[in-house]
């Protein structure tokens, strides 16, 4: 026979006491501490190196168009203004030799009234509208070789409607004159402007500008922005000499203001002088 022993209206009741619950909001909010304490490390550190990786990329972009622009420079055109905040090439489309010897349309230095010779293998295309022919450029300062005089005697504008891949014609000079100096090698460059780079650290920018004239102190206008969030830039310029390759160095520090990122990056370029 069983027994059943029950006792009227009881039941089992279990919970949690006060201090049980108070420990455990308290072991939660460590938990939780630590735990944002581990995760906030590495997210703080992404996104410094992502900010870093941003100016990294963006200085490097800007000196690999500087250093493009620099190699594609005249022979003994690089100059430095403003302190080293500023720096001017003649930039050249194309290149090669002129004829300087028969048969053929020669190139005579000792014939003023001759405008006109034969290339030695074809030009990349014929010489567009507004380019200029110079020979023999010696410096970006002197009062003669020096494509940025005007005039320089070294620089004649090229008759494009009459030029081809494989023949110049150039605008005679008035009163007439010819080149003053040939090259040793025959060459010639065909000029289609000049370009400037200049870094304002005041508005934080670096800007290039082209499409504006020749001239010893040049007018810029209006140019288009290369890179933002520049703190300071230096250039400088050792010219070498016709037989030693000179050498730009290009230093561009960029900062991102609000989280104080800041990183510099410093270029050297050679620049061949051989005229």
């Amino acid at each position: 026979m069983m027994h059943a022993n029950k006792k009227a209206g009881w039941c089992d009741e279990r919970g949690f006491t006060l201090v049980e619950l108070i420990t455990v909001i308290v072991l939660v909010g460590i938990l939780s501490a630590m735990s944002v304490a581990f995760i906030t490390k590495p997210i703080e550190g992404y996104v410094a190196l992502s900010r870093r990786a941003e100016l990294v990329d963006a200085a490097e972009n800007s000196l690999r168009r500087m250093q493009r622009d620099i190699r594609q420079a005249l022979p003994n055109s690089v100059r430095i203004g403003a302190g080293g905040l500023s720096l001017e090439i003649l930039h050249t489309s194309d290149g090669g030799r002129y004829r300087a010897q028969g048969p053929g349309d020669i190139l005579d230095f000792t014939n003023p009234a001759d405008v006109s010779f034969d290339v030695l293998g074809d030009l990349n295309g014929a010489p567009a509208a507004g380019t200029e022919l110079v020979i023999y450029n010696l410096s970006a300062t002197a009062g003669s070789g020096n494509a940025y005089q005007a005039p320089a005697d070294n620089r004649f504008s090229i008759d494009s409607g009459a030029s081809s891949v494989g023949h110049i014609q150039f605008v005679p000079k008035v009163p007439a004159a010819s080149f003053p100096r040939t090259s040793p090698y025959q060459r010639f460059f065909v000029v289609d402007g000049p370009v400037s780079y200049v870094c304002d650290p005041v508005a934080h920018t670096l800007t290039r500008y082209d499409g504006y004239a020749i001239a010893s102190s040049p007018t810029l206008g209006s140019g288009d922005l290369v890179t933002r969030h520049v703190q300071s830039c230096n250039f400088t310029y050792q010219p070498g000499t016709s037989q030693r390759a000179g050498l730009a160095t290009l230093t561009l520090t960029l900062e991102d203001v609000p989280s104080a990122e800041r990183i510099t990056l410093l270029e050297q370029v050679h620049v061949v002088n051989s005229p």
